[in-house]
């Protein structure tokens, strides 16, 4: 699929994962994580619990930051699709907001490159390429 080798244990998904946006951003900041609330990888929860988790991240959210936007990251070849928040936060307030939300792993886009990064100790940016080219409008 890629040359990405991915730190033990992460799921491959992270490798295809595009992008969908309500509506086009003309600047993105240099800086910015992706975050969700929804259940993580292999956990399967109610639709009450990720929606009630992704309220409160959203919530949480906008107390760190004014740039706070819906995106949807989603499979192309299953169609899986998982709607979380793009944010400009440092990555590792994201990292340990992500931890606070039960998920293994964030996002972080810096300067237009996409990077996935478990939330845990085994934290570090692992580079996946250009962000720009996956996202859709």
């Amino acid at each position: 699929m890629s040359s990405v080798n991915l730190p033990a244990g992460m799921h491959e998904a992270y490798l295809e994962t595009h992008f969908r946006l309500a509506e086009h951003v003309d600047e993105w900041p240099q800086e910015f994580a992706i975050i969700t609330g929804y259940a993580t990888t292999g956990e399967k929860w109610s639709d009450a619990e990720n929606e009630a988790a992704d309220r409160a991240l959203h919530a949480e959210l906008c107390q760190h930051s004014q740039l706070v936007r819906r995106i949807t990251g989603y499979s192309p070849s299953t169609g899986h699709a998982e709607p979380g928040w793009a944010v400009a936060l440092s990555f590792d307030t994201a990292c340990e907001i992500g931890l606070r939300y039960r998920q293994d792993a964030i996002y972080f886009v810096s300067q237009d490159v996409l990077s996935v990064s478990y939330c845990d100790a085994r934290r570090g940016l692992t580079e996946i390429g250009p962000f720009s080219p996956r996202v859709h409008v």
